[in-house]
């Protein structure tokens, strides 16, 4: 309610404006109108009315630990911090300081969310969940009034139900933390950041309910350094992509309520999703069962978790009208690049198509040996001359490139930089911010052409391989990464 009077202000005042102007008759409503929506404002900044309550109390269904995979160690650190609530009693006797906040840090999707509510079920709290961009105002004030009702709500709401304990999850820390001073109008975003700061240490021991505000972000590099001190966020647990291990655990509480063939391997599956947060893993256990529904399946097979992958990486097929000699191109295009996975990586690829998903008229679908948490230099270059080849296969066969490349050569283009930047390309330790664009430049364009002549020199000795991999590509349109290794020649053998 009163965010919706604040908007209308600007254009009660101008309709006033008009009218004081044109239309004498109506100048007087309206001027009771704007006194209205500015008083009624100002008595909600001033507290002296109640306002809609501003944190999000709706009823979550217990989410426990155990509901969660593929972060094993994310909940043990998360347990042991949460323990100093559950052993409040002691942690008192011994002059403990008590945990007052903890950040999560990770990508996307890798279920911070649902950590923070295992955290209120474990610690028997009330759990209150909201934005940090929910805090975002235009007016200077009424952010730091958002945080006091958040405090209060949470209080209010614990006792109301007989709790010791209150879970604040913000999410989007980011938003509502971030460093002072990035922006031009940062009066709002300061108050509020402050207010914050005030009610994370007016959190006592001896109060009544203790509030344990659990942060969310992606980019913790953007936080205010005065978030991340001690007795603030006391702990700071990472959330990161799951390992191969992982990803079969969440596969496997997905289809806890599912109906799977006999035969489903997981683990084949969980290796096939390498780079998968857990949202994106229980997204390809749903659009598996949908592809069983369709076709009529009283379980969920192997076939349906592929189609899923591929709709979950690239989108669904798409219509796309393309001569006899575009499809070459594009096949051509495909077997280069698998060609040279499989040269240094045998048994690489799990498919290789040219049906058209999403915005790609083609693709290959690699299966890593292992989950990589470091990489060598010979590594990542290896996988330079994997993203060139496919430009490169153009050219040796069909005498020139196409912007097909365009996306290959863009991921190239991380990679050669990963070189550079860890000194892995001849410059030795070299500065991001401070080394020249022109010698960063000039070395991207070295290592990218010293990988595409180890590559042409590969294509020269297996020309007419690829020529006929090309041909039987276009004719099938899709083969599986074991009809593809039976046919290649005896270097992947």
């Amino acid at each position: 309610m009163n965010r919706l009077i604040l908007y209308i202000n600007g254009p009660i005042l101008a309709i006033g404006l008009y009218t004081w102007l044109y239309d004498r008759e109506y100048f007087g409503l309206i001027l009771l109108l704007a006194i209205f929506a500015l008083g009624y404002q100002y008595l909600l900044m001033k507290n002296l009315i109640p306002g809609l309550p501003f944190s999000n109390q709706k009823k979550y269904e217990l989410v426990q630990f155990s509901d969660i995979g593929g972060q094993e160690r994310a909940i043990k650190e998360l347990q042991e911090a949460l323990d100093f609530l559950n052993l409040s009693q002691e942690v008192q006797r011994l002059g403990i300081r008590p945990i007052k906040g903890i950040l999560l840090t990770g990508p996307p999707g890798t279920g911070k969310t649902l950590l923070a509510k295992a955290a209120a079920t474990y610690t028997d709290s009330v759990f209150l969940s909201v934005a940090g961009s929910e805090f975002v105002e235009i007016f200077a004030g009424n952010g730091a009034k958002k945080v006091r009702r958040l405090f209060n709500d949470a209080r209010k709401l614990a006792r109301k139900e007989k709790k010791k304990h209150a879970v604040i999850f913000i999410d989007e820390m980011e938003v509502v933390g971030g460093k002072r001073g990035r922006v031009a109008n940062q009066v709002e975003y300061d108050q509020t950041l402050n207010q914050l700061l005030v009610e994370m240490d007016g959190c006592q021991p001896e109060d009544s309910v203790h509030i344990l505000v659990i942060g969310a972000t992606n980019r913790p590099d953007l936080l205010d350094d005065a978030l991340l001190r001690p007795g603030r966020f006391d702990r700071h647990v990472e959330v990161s992509l799951p390992d191969i291990k992982g990803r079969e655990a969440i596969l496997k509480i997905h289809l806890r309520n599912k109906p799977v063939s006999p035969d489903l391997d997981l683990y084949a599956i969980a290796k096939q999703t390498y780079g998968f947060s857990g949202a994106q893993l229980a997204s390809v256990a749903n659009e598996a069962a949908i592809y069983a529904l369709r076709s009529g399946k009283e379980h969920i097979g192997q076939e349906e978790f592929l189609k899923a992958i591929d709709k979950i990486l690239l989108g669904e097929h798409r219509d796309t009208l393309l001569s006899d000699a575009e499809k070459f191109r594009i096949a051509v295009h495909e077997i280069g690049h698998a060609f040279i996975s499989e040269f240094y990586f045998p048994k690489s690829i799990a498919q290789i198509t040219i049906v058209p998903r999403g915005k790609a008229l083609g693709f290959i679908r690699q299966i890593p040996e292992k989950d990589e948490p470091i990489k060598t230099e010979s590594e990542i270059r290896k996988k330079i001359r994997v993203l060139l080849a496919g430009g490169l296969a153009e050219e040796t066969i069909l005498g020139e490139k196409s912007t097909g490349s365009k996306g290959d050569y863009q991921q190239a283009l991380l990679y050669i930089k990963e070189l550079i930047y860890c000194g892995m390309s001849g410059l030795k330790l070299v500065d991001p911010e401070r080394i020249p664009e022109e010698i960063i430049t000039e070395k991207i364009n070295d290592i990218a052409e010293m990988e595409s002549q180890i590559v042409l020199e590969i294509f020269s000795n297996y020309q007419n391989d690829l020529v006929q991999l090309s041909n039987i590509l276009l004719e099938k349109e899709t083969l599986t990464g074991d009809e593809f290794y039976n046919l290649l020649p005896s270097f992947g053998k």
